[in-house]
């Protein structure tokens, strides 16, 4: 099933722009919308982009209002109030809850339970949940961006660890995109060989430095923020990855944050586990094997969003 391909950004600060300019690159929508409080900006970031169109293919971008979100088959949400050093993305919840608020209330005036809305903001597991309830769209159509990126971080710092191409490693991140992540070191593997057993016949190190390597992934945020602000690139391309996943009808597994009825001893909160993504958004949550310790820091996980959850709603 592929589909026209109109998206919705809300939001065209670092992330909003960035992941406008790389669907626009990717060719994979005809049509993008920018919606920001700050106009100016949002029309800006068009007309810079569509001065581009002559070197690829031809992509509409437009500087609209909500009403231009009609018919568009995903809307992304990134707006909210940024991160600051030394900040946890729960420490945003309040701040961004009260703005996801406003947006939602604009946004179910122009757009049906046929739209995807796929939440990037911070702390996009509570922000996803909190726009599941104020929406009232089907489960499956409310998407948070999870673990997505968490997960392209974990494969990249293990292929630089065993020194092979990243793709060859497969690799899960998941529960809160925030300090109580999972690594699913049980599930992680050099092709089809176990970590533990690859390493264990590579001999060329002192086995898996399995805390080093998951703490550069938890922190990896916050030492980009430090050193220049915010981070936007690599979580662009995660969002491009899902909105194709959607509109591509492709049914792949990625770690997205979407809505747990009991999986995993998980109710009502929405957190990452891997995922089917296709055309109408979730379509299955897979059931992985992991082992007792993973399966209780999951569950620690989300507890800690059930009590964010509770500061808003």
């Amino acid at each position: 099933m592929i589909k026209k391909g109109k998206v919705t950004v809300v939001g065209a600060g670092l992330v909003g722009s960035t992941t406008a300019f790389s669907l626009m690159q990717s060719s994979v929508v005809n049509e993008i919308v920018l919606i920001d409080k700050n106009v100016e900006k949002a029309q800006g970031d068009a007309l810079d982009m569509n001065h581009g169109v002559p070197f690829m293919k031809p992509t509409k971008v437009i500087a609209g209002d909500y009403s231009d979100s009609a018919q568009s088959e995903i809307v992304v949400i990134t707006a909210g109030v940024n991160q600051k050093p030394n900040e946890t993305r729960l420490d945003l919840l309040k701040n961004n809850a009260a703005v996801f608020k406003s947006i939602t209330e604009q946004l179910e005036k122009h757009i049906t339970s046929d739209t995807t809305v796929l939440v990037v903001t911070n702390p996009v597991d509570v922000l996803a949940y909190l726009t599941y309830k104020l929406l009232g769209f089907p489960q499956n159509r409310i998407i948070g961006s999870g673990t997505v990126l968490d997960t392209a971080r974990f494969r990249y710092l293990l292929a630089q660890h065993v020194g092979i191409d990243a793709r060859n490693i497969h690799a899960y991140i998941i529960g809160e995109h925030g300090d109580t992540e999972v690594a699913v070191w049980s599930k992680t593997t050099v092709g089809q060989m176990l970590m533990d057993d690859y390493c264990n016949m590579c001999n060329c190190c002192d086995g898996i430095r399995k805390h080093e390597i998951y703490q550069n992934v938890k922190n990896a945020a916050y030492e980009i923020i430090e050193k220049k602000g915010a981070t936007f690139y690599a979580v662009a391309l995660a969002v491009k990855r899902i909105i194709e996943c959607i509109i591509r009808d492709e049914q792949s597994i990625l770690t997205v944050s979407s809505l747990l009825t009991g999986q995993y001893g998980i109710e009502d909160t929405f957190i990452s586990v891997p995922a089917i993504v296709g055309g109408m958004g979730v379509s299955r949550l897979l059931p992985l094997s992991i082992n007792e310790s993973e399966l209780s820091a999951l569950q620690h996980s989300a507890d800690t969003i059930k009590a964010h959850i509770s500061q808003i709603i």
